[in-house]
């Protein structure tokens, strides 16, 4: 039962999983850099350490065992679906917070997982059955399932390493931009192709697994407000799609990730078109958008984990999950209308409030935004009996939420909730009013 975690990662999601310790009287070790000397959750763990490079797999490792832990939650981003990462940890004898090393690396894979869920009866998107390494093969898998398409780096995400090819004269040019940003981004520059769907959603099941068979679903998500293939606003459940076709998903995804043994929280991601699932990869962490998937089950998917790696075992059965009402969360960014980062100081801060708002940030006046780390500040969430009062909530919450000192995407977030195709969900994911 691991009693003293390393918390590697930095920011609001560093702060979520420092809480979720201490309520369960676990004691915390902090990494952090010298960029981050004055992150909140500092103060409030047991212990700290400073690090290189939040990249760094030895340092972080290292920092475990100097400090005494007996396991390692990584959040998301940073080292979170690195495999090799999560075997050092195993290896140097403290729990990965997460999945096993294996299941890290075979769905961390992008094509690995297509095949492997297509076997397990879950379809993903016509197109490459493996990598795609020359313009050749790229143009056989184009004759064959048509234009437009998708180059896709096959580890890693976040919009890096992808790109939309209308036609055979940009496909050249779009696989080597790709490969070099999968490189850059990754350290694996090996891509591959999918048919690209025109106004089709974003659509997200959540797993809870123990390692031994036991596999639950936590509902759905819908990530489709997205920008340059970054998710902007989450909602759970996914609104206007026929019940059953949510229970088809839900339990095929409960039965497949049962049959592979998974343990802790995954995320499988599809796109959703004319009343079809298209299996597009899974997360093996805890998601940015986990927040929703929590205020319409009340449960604490940080606290699920550490359950499970304390016991081995679910902390809950299927039977006893209750999804409640509707939960909507906008991404709030250091960034202005262009998309371009702003860091600095905040200079005053007004955070909103009243019954079903959830406000998850590490800012506070005074504090700086460094330019090192990846734009995300804060994720502002309302909840209510339905989708009609959340989405009413949210704008009130918007309209109260003050961040002076920096730009931030604020009134961006204000308009895209305001909009009529937002409130009568007509958007896809390349909606972009």
């Amino acid at each position: 039962m691991p009693n003293r975690i390393l918390i590697a990662n930095r920011g609001e999601i560093a702060l979520r999983i420092l809480r979720a310790c201490q309520q369960l009287s676990k004691e915390t070790v902090a990494v952090y850099t010298m960029v981050d000397v004055n992150l909140p959750h500092l103060d409030l763990a047991t212990d700290t350490v400073c690090v290189s490079d939040y990249l760094s797999a030895d340092d972080i490792v290292m920092a475990g065992l100097t400090r005494g832990c007996d396991a390692v939650h990584p959040g998301y981003g940073l080292l979170s679906e690195n495999a090799e990462f999560a075997f050092q940890v195993e290896a140097a004898g403290m729990a990965f917070i997460g999945p096993e090393s294996r299941h890290v690396a075979d769905l961390g894979d992008k094509t690995a997982a297509r095949k492997i869920f297509s076997d397990l009866g879950i379809a993903g998107i016509p197109g490459s059955t493996g990598t795609v390494a020359s313009i050749v093969e790229a143009q056989a898998i184009a004759a064959s399932i048509g234009y437009p398409l998708i180059v896709k780096a096959a580890f890693g995400g976040g919009g890096r390493g992808m790109r939309k090819v209308d036609d055979e004269a940009d496909l050249s040019d779009a696989l080597e931009i790709a490969i070099a940003e999968a490189e850059i981004g990754f350290g694996r520059g090996e891509v591959f192709i999918e048919k690209f769907l025109a106004n089709a959603r974003h659509i997200e099941v959540q797993i809870l697994g123990d390692g031994r068979g036991g596999c639950v679903h936590l509902g759905t998500r819908d990530c489709s407000i997205q920008r340059r293939y970054q998710k902007l606003i989450e909602e759970s459940p996914a609104p206007k799609i026929a019940r059953r076709l949510l229970e088809d998903i839900t339990q095929k995804c409960v039965k497949a990730m049962a049959q592979l043994e998974y343990r802790s929280a995954a995320t499988l991601e599809f796109l959703y078109a004319a009343d079809e699932f298209y299996f597009l990869e899974v997360n093996t962490r805890l998601q940015v958008e986990h927040p929703v998937t929590e205020m319409v089950s009340g449960i604490d998917l940080v606290a699920a984990q550490l359950q499970i790696a304390d016991s081995g075992r679910l902390p809950f059965s299927q039977d006893s999950i209750r999804l409640n009402g509707h939960a909507i969360e906008c991404r709030v960014l250091a960034e202005d209308g262009s998309g371009r980062a702003g860091p600095g100081e905040i200079k005053a801060l007004r955070l909103p409030g009243g019954p079903g708002i959830r406000f998850d940030s590490h800012i506070y006046v005074g504090y700086r935004v460094p330019h090192q780390y990846d734009s995300l500040i804060a994720k502002l969430v309302a909840h209510a009996e339905n989708r009609t009062m959340a989405l009413a909530r949210l704008e009130q919450a918007l309209a109260e939420l003050q961040i002076q000192g920096i730009p931030t995407n604020i009134d961006r977030l204000k308009q895209l909730v305001r909009d009529p195709t937002f409130a009568n969900v007509k958007f896809h994911t390349n909606w972009n009013p």
